[in-house]
């Protein structure tokens, strides 16, 4: 019999154990006793395969050579790559795991899962839609536009002859026509343009340029722009206006809407009037109580607008840019003279066909408390329907009697018992 080696042999077949030996045999025998000791487990390396064989030595030196070294070892960096792309790989294919006793069943990830991953989009950017959005326009707005011009061709208004553009003095310096301009409007709120007029007519003859403001006591300049509504605030408000323009802007007034605001006293509808006036750039429509109120009337909202500034939000957004220069003179001076904010007269419009508020009654105000028209004063007590206001005739009026006619029994006072 030849001298047979068991490590060699063991070295030989523990590496490529074979499936079809039986559990009992000597070879497992000999596997397990070898394992078991001490040798062999205070080595930590991990045998495999692929390194037994890519380092071009016999299985039994490497065997010999593994039982003996103390050092651990790492896994190969190519294995932990390979374990990485298969890992990714899995993710978008099945992948088939076979056991050593045998093959077990695929693991595969549900086809419909797959499909929503790819179909699935985020945005990562929030400020721009996906998708664009659908264009909504009034109905017959075209057709309503047509006929206030129609209306409006005479140009007798009292804001085409004292509006803002014909307030500043054309002789002047341009900035000193652009700050005229700025203070036309800023008087121009809540206030008639009628006054407005007169107030700037006082305001020329005494110099309106920003040094004669300053220069100007308060005194001299509330009784210069008086009777204007809330005089008291726009004289402070032009003294800082004009501190401002005189510091920051060298005596003229700021180019943009941005700087425009910034101003004490100005607002959106003034800014997008100045520069649209004073220099000859439409950032915006001036929208102010008229325009408000009419193209609310006229129906050219998808829902009524509350006040100016929300109206100019849902102009621009069907409005072509064309025609916000000459929005807010054609509605300002319809407003004047036809679509009146109480009673307008529906019957002389051309667009009371198709104008959805045409012959409509105007609210009512509230009589105020104690005056007397308000139902608290009345000696007796009307019924009303609901959504109605409270009328009154002038012959029930005259019904009640005056103060100086009604007289009234002074009580008597109880004599005071003598001390």
């Amino acid at each position: 019999m030849s001298h047979h080696d068991p490590e060699a042999n063991f070295s030989s077949r523990s590496m490529f154990p074979s499936v079809r030996c039986g559990a009992r045999s000597l070879r497992s025998l000999v596997r397990i006793l070898i394992m078991s000791s001490p040798y062999f487990t205070q080595s930590r390396s991990v045998i495999t395969r692929s390194s037994s064989q890519s380092a071009g030595v016999t299985p039994a030196a490497s065997v010999r050579s593994k039982l003996f070294s103390r050092q651990p070892k790492t896994a190969p960096p190519v294995a932990v790559t390979l374990e990485v792309e298969e890992a990714s790989v899995s993710e978008l294919e099945p992948v088939s795991v076979a056991s050593s006793a045998g093959c077990d069943k695929l693991k595969t990830k549900p086809s419909s899962e797959r499909r929503r991953k790819q179909v699935k989009v985020e945005y990562e950017n929030h400020g721009h839609l996906p998708f664009k959005m659908e264009f909504w326009e009034p109905l017959n707005w075209k057709k309503q536009f047509e006929l206030i011009r129609e209306m409006r061709s005479g140009r007798d208004a009292p804001v085409d002859e004292m509006g803002a553009e014909k307030c500043y003095d054309t002789e002047a310096l341009p900035r000193v026509r652009r700050f005229q301009v700025l203070v036309s409007l800023m008087l121009s709120s809540q206030t008639k343009d009628q006054v407005t007029g007169a107030a700037m007519q006082k305001l020329r003859a005494h110099g309106c340029t920003v040094e004669n403001l300053l220069a100007t006591s308060d005194e001299k300049l509330g009784e210069l722009i008086y009777p204007v509504g809330f005089w008291r605030n726009k004289v402070k408000y032009l003294k800082q206006t004009s501190a401002v323009l005189q510091r920051d802007f060298g005596g003229d007034i700021p180019n943009s809407v941005e700087g425009l605001v910034r101003l004490p006293g100005v607002g959106p509808k003034m800014a997008h009037l100045a520069m649209d006036i004073a220099w000859n750039q439409v950032s915006g429509i001036g929208v102010d109580t008229h325009v408000h109120r009419i193209s609310n009337r006229l129906g050219w909202f998808r829902r009524p607008t509350k006040n100016p500034e929300e109206t100019r939000k849902a102009l621009e957004e069907w409005l072509p840019r064309e025609l916000w220069s000459e929005i807010n003179w054609l509605l300002v001076g319809f407003g004047q003279q036809v679509c009146l904010p109480v009673s307008p007269l529906c019957s002389s419009c051309l667009n009371q066909n198709i104008c959805p508020s045409a012959h409509q009654s105007s609210p009512v105000k509230r009589p105020k408390a104690g005056s007397p028209r308000s139902p608290k004063s009345l000696p007796f007590k009307t019924k009303t329907e609901p959504g109605q206001e409270l009328a009154l005739n002038d012959e029930t009026i005259k019904q009640e009697p005056r103060p100086e006619t009604v007289s009234y029994m002074r009580p008597r006072r109880k004599n005071k018992c003598p001390l």
